[in-house]
Order: C-alpha cells, then structure tokens, then sequence
C-alpha cells in the first residue's frame, strides 16, 4: 500500500455492500480517503452538497474487498490518503505491518513507533483510522487480549478477526 497526501478539489464517493454490511468508500480522484461502515460506524462524515458520486473511481478498491471477503485476498494493494496528524498517519502505517490473521496490542504498537508510554495516544489514532479494514485497526487488542474499541462496532471487529482466522465465514 502507498500512502499519498490528499489531493485537492471535491470529495468523492460510492457505497458498496459488504458481509458486515454497506461500506461508505470515499476519495480524492487519485486515492482512498476513508472506509467507512455504515450505518453506526463512528466519524462518517456528512456527505456535503460539493460531494460526487462516482462508483467507477473504487472499482479497484471494491473488487480487492470482496476478494478479501471471499477469502482470496489477504493485503491490499491500494493508493491511500488518510487525513489526519503526522502522528495518527504514522500509527496507520503502522497498522498496515500488522500480519494478516493476527493481532498486536495498542502498547506493542506504542513501542515498535518508539513511545513505549503512548499506548493511549496510540489507541485515540487507532479509533479515528478513516480508512478501515484496508488499514487494518481491527488487529489491534488490549494487552490481556479483550477486544476493545472499534468505531464500526465490537461485533464487525469480532468477525473480521474471526474471518482472517479462518472462524468466521462471510
């Protein structure tokens, strides 16, 4: 995965279904912007009167996500632009080193990005990833294990974790 900045110009979308229901895509023209569950999913933005539908743009990415759902996909290979600070950017990089099928906790990640203290930083970036399953927060857990916190809902992430670990079939 390539992580560009966002380009300018006005916000584009589509919504495609999914196993864990409709997903909002959203980009520049050029990449991902976010990945959004819908419809409770926290920090959907509002989808604005200057916003253009356009399902063509995220044929790419639709297509590797029902691989992925399928289960012939296990990494994305996707131009991404996340916007957010220098460092909730360096924690969805991080992120995307996670192995597929298998987790980490929000102090390892804290640790492998050289703040061994900012295991809540860590988890307050975790929380606001716009870019969803492709990024993939649903790999990170508490220390003792217990999923905690995903703003597309403890149950999509028990099943996206379920699914990458062969438990769980879409």
């Amino acid at each position: 995965m390539e992580f560009t900045a966002p380009q300018a110009g006005p916000p584009r979308y589509t919504v495609v279904g999914s196993p864990v229901g409709e997903l909002l895509l959203t980009g520049d023209g050029e990449a991902l912007t976010g990945l959004f569950m819908l419809p409770d999913a926290k920090y959907v933005p509002e989808i604005g009167a200057d916003w253009r539908r356009d399902d063509a743009l995220f044929d790419t990415v639709a297509a590797q996500l029902d691989e992925y759902f399928a289960g012939e996909r296990s990494a994305f290979d996707l131009r991404l632009a996340p916007r957010g600070t220098d460092f909730q950017r360096s924690v969805w990089r991080e992120l995307t080193t996670i192995p597929y099928g298998r987790t980490t906790s929000y102090g390892a990640m804290a640790a492998s990005l050289g703040s061994p203290t900012a295991s809540r930083a860590v988890g307050a970036a975790n929380g606001r990833n716009p870019i969803s399953i492709i990024v993939p927060c649903h790999r990170v857990i508490a220390a003792n294990g217990a999923l905690t916190g995903y703003a597309g809902g403890l149950d999509k992430k028990q099943r996206l974790l379920g699914h990458e670990r062969g438990t769980q079939l879409f």
